[in-house]
C-alpha cells in the first residue's frame, strides 16, 4: 500500500485573529506525530499552488471574486468575511494551494502513483457552499477534487464522507441535485451550521445525513456507521472515495461534544478502505478539515493516517 501526504509550508500563511481556533498550530502538532518512526515510510510530497480557475470547478466565478476582494493587500492586516470566516494576505494563495494538493492526489490514486492519499492543508474547505465563504472555509477543497476527477478522468460515481463532527452544509449544497456524487455525513446535530437533518436527502437520495447527538461517544458513532453510511456506500458502488477528514469529533475537542477517541478515526478508515478495495480499486483521498485540540487532532490524524498506511 503506497500512502501519500502533501503538504506545504505555505499552509502556515493563512492567518486568523489571536485566539482563533482555526490555526497554524494545528498542523504543526500534526507535524510534531508525523516525526514518530511509524511514518517513515510516508511519501511527503510538497502541495503545488493551483490555478485560480480551478476554484470554478465547484463555484462560480463570481465566488472567486469575492473572496478575492476580501484578501487584504497590508501583512498585518486580517479581513472578516463572515462571522468566524478571514482572510489574510496570503489567504488565497494558502486556499489554492490546498485545492492543489486535492487535485494532485486525485492525480495520484487516479493513475496508480499511490493508493491513498492525505493533504495535510488548510483553511478547511467543507462549509463553503456555492456562492458562500463561511465557517473558517473560503472555498469547498473536496468538492473541487470531485470535479476535478470527474473532469480529467471520467470517474462517473463520487462518494464522500465527512466526519467532521460539523455538518459539511457546502459539499450538500454543491451536490444536492448531482445523482454522480454521494455525500455522507456524521455530525453533531444541533450544533453550527444547524445543517444535516436526515430528512435532508438531496434531489436524487444521494445525500445521507447521519446526525449524533451531544454526548454521543463510540458506539454511536460507528453505528451511524454501519447502519446509514456503509450500506450508502455499497448501493451506489464509487470509482473513488473522498474523505472530509475532520477530527473534531475527538473528546478533547473545544466546539462540540462527541466523545471519540482516535481507534474510532482508524476504525471508520479501515471501513472505507474495505468498501474502496471492494469497489474503487483502493482509491482514497482524504483532506484535513477541523480538529482544533492540538492533541486530540495529532493524535486522531495520526491513526487515520496510519491506518491508511496499513491498507
Amino acid at each position: 500500500m503506497t500512502t501519500r501526504l502533501y503538504e506545504n509550508p505555505i499552509f502556515l500563511e493563512h492567518r486568523t485573529p489571536p485566539g482563533h481556533p482555526e490555526r497554524p498550530d494545528r498542523l504543526r502538532s500534526l507535524n510534531i506525530a508525523l516525526e514518530h518512526p511509524n511514518f517513515s515510510g510516508l511519501e511527503r510530497k510538497e502541495a503545488p499552488q493551483a490555478n485560480e480557475d480551478a476554484v470554478t470547478l465547484a463555484h462560480p466565478e463570481e465566488h472567486l471574486f469575492a473572496v478575492m476582494r476580501e484578501v487584504p493587500e497590508e501583512d498585518e492586516r486580517i479581513n472578516q468575511i463572515e462571522a468566524d470566516t478571514y482572510a489574510s494576505q496570503k489567504s488565497l494563495q494558502v486556499a489554492l494551494t490546498a485545492i492543489g494538493g486535492a487535485m494532485a492526489a486525485v492525480d495520484d490514486v487516479m493513475t496508480g502513483k499511490a493508493d491513498n492519499v492525505f493533504v495535510a492543508g488548510r483553511p478547511p474547505g467543507h462549509h463553503a457552499e456555492k456562492t458562500r465563504a463561511m465557517g473558517f472555509c473560503l472555498f469547498n477543497t473536496v468538492a473541487i477534487a470531485a470535479r476535478h476527477a470527474q473532469k480529467v478522468y471520467g470517474v462517473e460515481r463520487v462518494a464522500i464522507v465527512d466526519w467532521d463532527v460539523h455538518h459539511g452544509n457546502g459539499t450538500q449544497d454543491i451536490f444536492w441535485d448531482d445523482p454522480s456524487v454521494l455525500f455522507c455525513s456524521t455530525h453533531q446535530m444541533p450544533l453550527y451550521p444547524w445543517t444535516g437533518k436526515k430528512e435532508e436527502a438531496g434531489a436524487h437520495g444521494t445525500i445521507v445525513n447521519a446526525p449524533l447527538s451531544e454526548n454521543a461517544g463510540s458506539d454511536h458513532f460507528r453505528e451511524a456507521f454501519k447502519s446509514r453510511v456503509l450500506p450508502a456506500l455499497h448501493d451506489f458502488a464509487p470509482d473513488l472515495i473522498l474523505i472530509s477528514a475532520g477530527f473534531d469529533a475527538h473528546h478533547r475537542d473545544p466546539l462540540a461534544q462527541i466523545n471519540l477517541v482516535g481507534e474510532d478515526f482508524d476504525w471508520a478508515t479501515g471501513r472505507l478502505m474495505e468498501v474502496a478495495d471492494r469497489f474503487a480499486g483502493n482509491r482514497v483521498v482524504s483532506l484535513l478539515e477541523g480538529g482544533y485540540d492540538l492533541e486530540g487532532l495529532a493524535e486522531s490524524a495520526g491513526m487515520h493516517i496510519s491506518r491508511l498506511m496499513k491498507g
